[in-house]
Order: structure tokens, then C-alpha cells, then sequence
């Protein structure tokens, strides 16, 4: 249980700071053996987090349902990428997506595209402007975060930014385009686990467990998000640069 309290409040907080949710799991999955490496019980955890964003984001949310409906389709194709890679990845190289290795590895590039991040010129764009080839490049960024230790909101940001946005409209456009990406990873996760249950077979973490931890995922991905929109604001995620690398290098030698 405490593990699990662990993974829950490490999920909430790196699902939004640019610093790689998937990434630190498979790293701590190193570190405190089967319990983190339950793929049903990582898709949980971003299940809680996913709650942060629609707490968050209602707003906007509501405002896509109304006046900007323009914008789903643009989610839709920025979805696309992701889906494509992600599927084929986790079909054909599961293992891939468990090394502390690769997401060490990782960690490094997005130390170095925050530092990037944190160079760029203001822009002037709002995602409700944004054209279709924009929104499939800012997916193939999202699609780029597939590989643990690339930051989704990290990458996703870096590309709505040089595609033009201005810096609270790439946090947003990022979250919104995590909605359909989490939202369907869970969908396909539940059909498994009902799968399972009808088969008999017995499940890794009991529904307690998932949803303790899906409720302090939420909770703490509430006040992380918060975070990442204000120091976003104030020009500062490529400070997270300094948790990255260090963090980066300590995996490499720590798993040599």
C-alpha cells in the first residue's frame, strides 16, 4: 500500500510538470519491483489524472462542446499520431516501454528540449486558430512521448510553441489533447479487466486499490497542473531542465 501511495502521488505530479509521468514509473518500477509494472494500474493512475485535467480545464471544455467546436477535430487529428505509434509500439515492443535504461536515456532529451523550451521568442497564436497540419504536427510531438522519459506535456508544449502558440495556449491545447489519449488507453484497459473477470482470472491490484490511487493521482495532479499553467505563464518550465538531467544521469548509472 505505501508503494502504491507512492506511485499515485509521483503519477499525479509528473503526469503534468514536464518531467515524464511514464518515464518515473518505469524507473521506480526498477527500483520496487511487480508492483509499478502493472500496466493496468499505470493506465489507472493516469485515469486520476485525466480527472484533474476536466476539473482544470471544464471551461474550456464546455467551451469546445459550444463555441469552439472547430477544435475537436483538430484533437481528433492530433490524436491520430499517437495512436498509430503507441498501438504498434506496444504490440510489437512491450519491453521497450519498461526500460529504466531507455528512460533514463530519455530524461536527458527532455532536459534538453526544456532548455530549448525556455529559449524561444513569445508567440502570438491560440489553438483556436490553429490549422489541421499544425495540430497533426503538435500530435506527432505528443506521439514522440511514447517512449518513457519524454515528457508528454513537456513535448507537446514545445510543439504547439514553435508551431505558434502562445504560451497559455499551448498548456492548453497540450491538456486537451491528453483528453482523448488517456481517455481511450482507459477504455481499452476496463475492457481488459472485464475480460479477465469473466475469465476468471485474478487481478493484480484489488478495486480499492485502484481507486485509492486513482483518487490521490487526481488530487495531486490538481495542484500540478495549477503549477505548470502559472509557471508557464512566468516563462519557467525550462527550470525542470534541472530535475531532468541530473535524474537522467543518476538512472544511467544506477542501472549500468
Amino acid at each position: 500500500m505505501f508503494d502504491l501511495l507512492i506511485l499515485a502521488v509521483v503519477q499525479g505530479i509528473a503526469e503534468f510538470l514536464p518531467i515524464s509521468s511514464s518515464g518515473h514509473l518505469v524507473i521506480l518500477g526498477g527500483m520496487m519491483g511487480e508492483l509499478s509494472e502493472s500496466p493496468t494500474l499505470e493506465i489507472i493512475l493516469h485515469t486520476g489524472t485525466l480527472g484533474s485535467i476536466l476539473v482544470v480545464f471544464w471551461r474550456r471544455i464546455l467551451r469546445l462542446l459550444s463555441e469552439d467546436q472547430r477544435v475537436i477535430p483538430l484533437l481528433v487529428i492530433g490524436t491520430i499520431p499517437a495512436a498509430t505509434i503507441g498501438m504498434s509500439i506496444k504490440l510489437l515492443l512491450p519491453e521497450l516501454l519498461r526500460s529504466p535504461m531507455l528512460s533514463g536515456a530519455m530524461l536527458l532529451i527532455t532536459g534538453v528540449m526544456l532548455i530549448f523550451l525556455g529559449r524561444l521568442g513569445e508567440r502570438e497564436g491560440t489553438y483556436q486558430s490553429f490549422g489541421w497540419s499544425a495540430a497533426f504536427w503538435v500530435g506527432c510531438f505528443q506521439a514522440f512521448a511514447i517512449l518513457p522519459g519524454i515528457s508528454r506535456s513537456g513535448s507537446t508544449i514545445l510543439g504547439g510553441r514553435l508551431l505558434g502558440l502562445k504560451k497559455e495556449d499551448s498548456v492548453t491545447f497540450s491538456f486537451l489533447l491528453a483528453i482523448p489519449a488517456i481517455l481511450g488507453a482507459t477504455v481499452l484497459t476496463l475492457k481488459d479487466l472485464w475480460e479477465q473477470m469473466q475469465l476468471g482470472v485474478p487481478a493484480s491490484h484489488s478495486p480499492s486499490e485502484l481507486m485509492l490511487g486513482a483518487m490521490i493521482s487526481f488530487l495531486v495532479g490538481i495542484v500540478a497542473l495549477r503549477w505548470l499553467i502559472g509557471w508557464s505563464r512566468e516563462d519557467r518550465l525550462h527550470w525542470f531542465a534541472a530535475w531532468c538531467l541530473p535524474a537522467g544521469v543518476f538512472t544511467l548509472i544506477y542501472f549500468n
